[in-house]
């Protein structure tokens, strides 16, 4: 319960802030901030469906993480792995063909990483497992 509720306090501190930025901004945004504002909204959205799905096993006085669930996250994990280090290939080879500063390639990174586990996941869920 005390993770349920951590997962979600912590998506909605992050989702406050991002609108506290966004209404703060004077200028009108260009597609990097448009891209800035999107990611983190995707992996927000992405938190509180777990979020919410665990609290209502909770409140059902279910295990919050079955067998199957855990081998999903598994399966999801090692193949965003494998994919992330193919994007960390690619980020290192455009590091020096493009003009972005070395901190907003790692952010950019690391969102990236977030996203490949997120499609991984959802992959995962939709086809399912193979007979291993």
């Amino acid at each position: 319960m005390k993770k349920t509720l951590l997962i979600l306090v912590v998506a909605v501190l992050v989702l406050v802030s991002i609108i506290f930025w966004v209404f703060n901004i004077q200028k009108p945004l260009n597609p990097i901030e448009i891209l800035m504002i999107l990611v983190p909204l995707i992996l927000i959205g992405f938190a509180l469906y777990l979020g919410f799905r665990n609290l209502g096993s909770t409140l059902r006085k279910e295990p919050v993480e079955d067998e199957l669930s855990k081998k999903v996250v598994t399966k999801a994990s090692s193949l965003s792995f494998y994919i992330s280090l193919y994007m960390w290939l690619f980020v290192m080879y455009i590091s020096d063909k493009t003009t972005m500063e070395p901190h907003s390639l790692i952010g950019a990174g690391i969102a990236g990483m977030a996203l490949i586990f997120l499609l991984s996941w959802i992959g995962v869920k939709v086809f399912g497992l193979t007979n291993e």
